[in-house]
């Protein structure tokens, strides 16, 4: 742990060394060239710490510009001081404590307390330091959650010694040994966003994601596929690869990782991550461009927006625009030897590919379903080529969306010799390919790969088996569902409410830093108007999902709602699930309704009725730290919000064990 800071030192140590000795080591242990206002910054820092440490010798340690992987970032200093952890943001120069600040040193002590091991059961203090800031007597308070994260402390660079004793008075526990603590295993599970920011900063997956024993390592399962991609290239092989997954498993994660490690286009081995989630795409494009423009500038550099988002968008395809672009030239093969399909289950099947294709892009002979065109695509090489398809389970969530049997039965009638890897739950239920997956067996070149299988949900952190829970409760057994809550309540908050108002309040209390929350809905809840909830008016995702607390648009308003469509593949810290009577509780199973014109109209096919119910099992698995659920009450007085088409979900609910907030 000590290599993740520029410079470390037992306190003693520190106030015995010149300040220009410790300020050699950390412009030493520097990446690159440093700014004079970076100088600057750490020679204050240092002059402040001599004298706020000066009684704390032979009590601790101190570390600078220690690293948080996760977020991309370097906390400024982090002290070890007897029974707490001192997690502290300098601003030199500042006379303000803002709200960005505030929130930046919150969630680096929030990292700390949920991802390293030996954190877990520590007091973190997080404290900002505005050196012009007026004095002021420091606040010492925990949060809500009882976690012994306090909430944050404001600080001068004169009172930042008196908030040292404050928060060693106010906080009991045993003494920390610096050395044993430092041992402990950091094991982030992070957003897909913050992810994707790290894999194309250059991270390795292992420096951002878990190898706990209780979570199939990623690295694993990237070193199988880099393996496969090897071998095909060194004995002109084609090969595709199927990975599976629950949902926030890390299968997106695992498709960044192979196209991080070759983004070099003049590689033979230049990959390209390509998704038919739209707004997945034009989220995480955003967030590349963004934090690129963000470095550059750090450094010292100026780096335009449109020249960064080009690079992004090099590196991120949507995947119909690299089948618009194959259908251009099809006499020769796409640039890319490996090619990453996220969400394959996704593909369009032939009915739905040839429809659009006819009306769409004139071409009325397009007689291929999607899965098979883009095999086609990376069959045009002569020497080799790799596809991986990064499948989910009970994910279809729109029409012509063919599941994984589509690639499979490409795979057998027209691309004979490819050489398939495949993870063995393909055959599992939620994946819809039994049928067709009984027909390999007597095909050359099949291999089984249990490393191809992600079996635990990294998107809860606090609770892996929320996909168990919610794959039961959509399967109506009631007993699995109570039995699944009561394993993961304790770490996973799920609440149940009936007013939207009081759901909002609840989600904005439990978040903090800048933990992203927000409202999700089905797309076919088109009764909760009367809540100021209006599924056909569009959200931007970009805004959406990336803007901060002061933006309208963002999430974090709780105005604007997000349906299944703009949320798949993505992840919240909080969310709330307002439930409508699309989906209705019943005794002989879940009922399917769609809102047209003046009433709800029961849907009875069976594509539909899968649809929806993936709906909202795509929202039921958003969350990554606790969810509140709200089942409005209806009105008696409006025939299209009955309370009976409320009042059974609510019950259901309720019966297996959701607390009602």
């Amino acid at each position: 742990m000590t290599g993740r800071a520029y410079y470390a030192d037992r306190i003693e140590e520190f106030l015995q060394r010149p300040p220009d000795s410790v300020l050699g080591c950390l412009a030493r242990s520097a990446p690159s060239l440093l700014e004079s206002s970076q100088r600057d910054a750490w020679r204050a820092q240092i002059q402040i710490l001599h004298k706020a440490l000066k009684e704390y010798g032979g009590r601790g340690k101190v570390y600078f510009e220690y690293a948080v992987p996760r977020l991309g970032k370097r906390i400024d200093v982090l002290a070890v001081i007897d029974h707490v952890l001192f997690v502290i943001e300098f601003k030199v120069g500042a006379a303000q404590f803002t709200t960005g600040a505030t929130d930046q040193v919150w969630d680096y002590a929030l990292d700390l307390k949920n991802f390293h091991e030996t954190s877990h059961d520590k007091h973190v203090a997080p404290i900002l330091v505005a050196t012009r800031a007026s004095s002021s007597k420091p606040t010492v308070a925990t949060t809500p959650q009882t976690d012994g994260v306090l909430l944050p402390i404001h600080a001068t660079a004169d009172g930042l010694q008196e908030v040292f004793r404050c928060v060693l008075t106010s906080c009991k526990g045993k003494s920390i040994e610096p050395e044993s603590w430092e041992a402990g295993r950091y094991s982030p599970t992070p957003t897909i966003i913050e992810a994707a920011i790290a894999l194309y900063r250059g991270h390795a997956v292992t420096d951002i994601s878990r190898s706990d024993s209780s979570a199939i390592n990623l690295g694993s399962t990237s070193q199988t596929i880099a393996e496969i991609i090897r071998d095909s290239q060194r004995f002109s092989r084609k090969s595709i690869c199927f990975v599976t997954g629950v949902p926030g498993a890390g299968k997106t994660l695992v498709g960044l990782n192979i196209a991080t490690r070759h983004m070099d286009r003049q590689s033979e081995l230049y990959s390209v991550f390509l998704s038919g989630n739209g707004p997945l795409v034009a989220i995480l494009r955003e967030a590349l461009a963004r934090d690129r423009v963000c470095c550059e500038a750090e450094a010292g550099r100026r780096l335009r927006k449109g020249r960064a988002l080009s690079e992004a968008k090099a590196f991120i395809q949507n995947v119909h625009h690299f089948r618009d672009e194959c259908m251009t030239d099809l006499s020769h093969p796409p640039i890319e030897h490996v090619a990453i399909f996220d969400e394959a289950q996704r593909a369009w099947n032939q009915r739905q590919t040839a429809k659009f294709m006819r009306h769409k892009r004139g071409h009325g002979s397009f007689v291929h379903s999607e899965p098979s065109f883009l095999i086609s695509c990376l069959d045009r090489h002569r020497d080799w080529s790799v596809i991986v398809c990064l499948v989910g389970g009970g994910q279809e969530i729109n029409t012509g969306e063919a599941g994984i049997s589509e690639w499979i039965q490409a795979l057998m009638t027209s691309f004979t010799e490819w050489r398939i890897h495949i993870s063995p739950r393909l055959h599992d239920r939620e994946y819809g390919a039994g049928a067709v997956l009984s027909a390999l067996r007597g095909r050359r070149h099949v291999y089984f790969n249990e490393d191809l299988h992600l079996g635990v949900s990294m998107r809860s952190f606090r609770a892996e088996h929320v996909s168990t829970l919610v794959n039961s409760l959509l399967d109506l057994d009631e007993t699995e569902s109570a039995r699944s809550l009561a394993q993961i309540s304790d770490r996973y908050p799920i609440v149940l409410a009936r007013d939207v108002d009081q759901a909002k309040a609840w989600l904005r209390r439990q978040a903090r830093g800048s933990e992203r929350y927000g409202m999700i809905v089905s797309s076919e809840a088109q009764r909760l108007k009367p809540h100021a909830i209006d599924v056909r008016s569009p959200i931007n995702p970009i805004h959406w999902f990336l803007n901060g607390k002061d933006d309208v648009r963002s999430s974090y308003y709780l105005e604007d709602v997000a349906t299944e469509f703009q949320i798949q593949g993505l992840e919240l810290d909080w969310a709330c699930v307002v439930w409508d009577g699309d989906f209705r509780y019943a005794d002989d199973g879940w009922q399917h309704y769609s809102f047209i014109g003046d009433r709800w109209n029961r849907i009875r096919k069976a594509d539909r009725q899968i649809f929806l119910t993936n709906a909202y099992r795509v929202l039921l698995t958003r969350a990554r730290q606790g969810m509140v659920i709200v089942v409005p009450h209806g009105n008696r007085t409006d025939p299209t919000r009955d309370p009976a088409y409320y009042d059974p979900t609510f019950e259901y609910l309720r019966r297996i064990g959701l607390n009602v907030i």
